[in-house]
């Protein structure tokens, strides 16, 4: 594969064999059926792989829901690849998750290989997971480390980039996820010195872009890509924009995430750390060269003490922590203007005595960055964009995150330490359709979407892609719904407790307590219990430990991939989670026997984006609750339920506390988009069904 072997250029290649057709490869007794893996013909992973195939050669648009089981994975890399060698076009596949991108490139890539030959893949990830030779060279020869443990990491990664052939941080087990000293060494694109850099050609960035260049596939994930889509918007499409290459084609998988992630990346944020890393890198770039004066070192001074007077001055909401929409802009400066022009005039001494520096490769760069911080804080305060809203985050800082996230579930005060917090102002697009449209959809010819949950249904219950196609701002794409080949309605039972209070309700709690009890002791542990809210899973948590015989397992006390292999590793466990536990986790066998859901996953009505899209669509004569909420609730519950029936063998129990899918009208939206599962109102049912597992 790419990572190892060196490949030739596109345009060099010699004459390969064909790929085998579509038939061939899927059918019984073809290629897939002869290989390793535990084969059963699926007709709609065979339907789709031939979909995909004639949307490229139609040069046209596809969403596609693939249920749990389809095998979509095989059914789009082989029409990619094909693709790619028969008519030499290079084609990119995007990963709601970097775990997913692993699993293509590390697991279903090599079993391609060992059906088809040698394959020309890449797998990329943002430049921050690289490790710059440049910056590791400097600090190697004016070592600024602070503490034992620093320096001890320091040498760690000295020795590692003596042989590793990529760079990626990922190879370092050892390395803390929080690392500040992996911050002072990755290839982030401000502090690049371009072609200008000394270690341009040996530079782990430059190989992983000729490595790109010389693939047929490029395996990536979401948040590179729409980093790289807005990078490349910004510059006007200047050819050395990003680093992504061109493309025929891109395929997205878990595209169900799209609009979350194009507005994070077609938006604007600044925070004081920004701020921070500015004024350091300054310092530390300027000493390593020995080119620091005595104006930089006071400008950068003067730059964190506007900072903080600056982002100190910005409204607070009634917690230290959580977002707040910013919509006194004009009143703030009249009022605290002086710290915003402080902050701004402070970046722009900065940029003067730069200036002076012009033989000084980094000065460039560090200019270029304090104007665009400057030109940032300018839009975000004085802009009056219709279509942008504008807000304000507190977050824990690093290692206090989960304790200060949790703090004000447990005493309030604790969250006054200014010191956990960093302060982030945002400016996030309302409406991303047009953007998508414009820089996605009319760029490459064919876009392929696909997930396991794309639909909601529609009035006549008949799964419906209006909300997606709608949101994305997708243009006439052909459309295709792959049922599961999965068996719902004897793996799955839906259990809908009858006698729940609605969520408001004081009793809910005490109500959703005896009924998860009740299951659990049915299923003797073996489940997820997902939260909409941390109090709520906190309290619930709390209520059960002494009730339950089961190890009890909550989000906030480990990092999520330790809790899951606890989870894996501990008999009888029962996970508590919130939203990072709904989607992307794959547990497969009686391990994970039961998915409890204490709410319809609505999400918080006066988020600042949420807030902003609902009085669009209701000043625009929607029907914001309908048209954007209730999808966005349908989605998110399908993925939560979707964790519990992963393989043929999984058989198990979901369970809703929330009574509102039954006594509600919109209730039945939910229903009918579920999967086909048995339904259920007594728990004898749920008792008679382990009976029999």
């Amino acid at each position: 594969m790419s990572s190892t072997t060196p490949l030739p250029a596109m345009h060099e290649t010699p004459p390969e064999q064909k790929f085998p057709s579509l038939h061939d490869f899927f059918h019984p007794g073809g290629l897939l059926a002869k290989s390793s893996l535990a084969f059963e013909h699926r007709p709609g992973q065979y339907l789709m792989a031939k979909t995909i195939e004639q949307c490229f050669a139609d040069r046209r648009h596809l969403i596609a829901e693939a249920g749990t089981g389809t095998g979509k994975t095989l059914a789009y890399l082989l029409p990619a690849l094909r693709r790619a060698r028969e008519q030499k076009q290079r084609i990119i596949i995007s990963t709601g998750t970097k775990n997913l991108q692993e699993q293509l490139y590390f697991k279903d890539i090599p079993f391609l290989e060992s059906l088809l030959g040698p394959l020309r893949v890449c797998y990329m990830k943002g430049r921050a997971n690289y490790l710059c030779k440049q910056k590791l060279y400097a600090l190697r020869d004016n070592p600024i480390l602070s503490g034992l443990e620093e320096i001890d990491q320091f040498h760690h990664i000295l020795k590692w980039e003596r042989t590793t052939e990529t760079g990626d941080r990922a190879e370092i087990d050892a390395l803390p996820e929080h690392s500040p000293l992996w911050h002072k060494l990755d290839a982030r694109s401000e502090v690049c010195l371009g072609q200008t850099c000394p270690n341009w050609e040996p530079c782990f960035v430059t190989g992983m872009r000729r490595k790109a260049l010389e693939s047929d596939i490029v395996i990536v994930n979401h948040h590179l890509f729409f980093a790289d889509l807005s990078i490349k918007q910004q510059a006007g499409g200047a050819p050395d924009a990003g680093i992504l290459p061109e493309a025929a084609a891109v395929i997205f998988d878990e595209a169900h995430e799209l609009e979350d992630v194009a507005s994070q990346y077609f938006g604007i944020a600044l925070s004081n750390a920004r701020f921070d890393e500015l004024a350091r890198d300054t310092e530390s770039m300027l000493k390593a060269k020995g080119v620091s004066t005595s104006a930089i070192e006071s400008a950068t001074l003067t730059i964190r003490e506007r900072s903080r007077l600056f982002f100190g001055s910005l409204p607070a909401g009634p917690s230290h922590l959580g977002r707040l929409e910013f919509i006194d802009r004009a009143d703030f400066l009249e009022s605290r203007g002086d710290a915003y022009l402080g902050a701004s005039n402070a970046l722009q001494r900065l940029e003067g005595e730069l200036e002076r520096l012009r033989e000084v490769e980094e000065a460039a760069g560090l200019r270029k960055r304090a104007a665009d911080i400057r030109h940032h804080m300018k839009f975000l305060l004085e802009s009056e964009d219709p279509n942008t809203v504008f807000w304000i985050e507190r977050r824990a800082t690093s290692g206090l995150r989960n304790a200060a996230r949790n703090a004000r579930l447990v005493e309030p005060a604790q969250a006054t330490a200014p010191q956990a917090f960093s302060t982030h102002l945002q400016a996030t697009p309302i409406d991303v359709s047009t953007l998508l449209a414009d820089t996605l959809f009319m760029h490459y010819p064919s876009v392929i979407l696909t997930s396991a949950t794309l639909t909601v249904a529609g009035q006549d219950g008949v799964p419906s892609f209006a909300h997606l196609k709608k949101r994305l701002g997708i243009p006439f794409p052909k459309e295709l719904v792959v049922p599961s080949h999965f068996d719902y309605a004897k793996q799955a039972l839906l259990y809908l407790p009858p006698t729940m209070p609605d969520p408001r309700h004081p009793d809910f709690i005490a109500q959703a307590t005896e009924k998860t009890r009740r299951v659990l002791e049915i299923t003797r542990g073996r489940a997820f219990c997902l939260f909409t809210s941390y109090a709520q899973m906190r309290e619930l948590h709390d209520r059960l430990l002494a009730q339950l015989p089961y190890p009890l397992l909550m989000q906030g006390t480990a990092p999520r991939h330790v809790l899951l292999q606890q989870f894996r590793e501990t008999p009888n466990a029962v996970l508590f989670g919130t939203s990072s536990f709904w989607q992307g986790v794959d547990v497969q066998g009686e391990q994970l026997s039961c998915v409890i859901i204490d709410k319809l996953p609505f999400a918080v009505p006066t988020d600042p984006i949420m807030k902003a899209r609902t009085d669009a669509i209701t000043a625009a004569g929607g029907n914001a609750f309908n048209d954007l909420q209730i999808p966005q609730a349908v989605i998110a519950l399908k993925q939560g339920f979707g964790r519990l029936i992963r393989s043929l063998s999984d058989r198990g129990v979901l369970m809703l506390l929330d009574p509102r899918i039954r006594t509600t009208r919109y209730g039945a939206t939910f229903l009918d988009s579920l999967p086909a599962y048995r339904r259920t109102d007594d728990i004898g049912e749920v008792e008679r069904f382990f009976e029999t597992s």
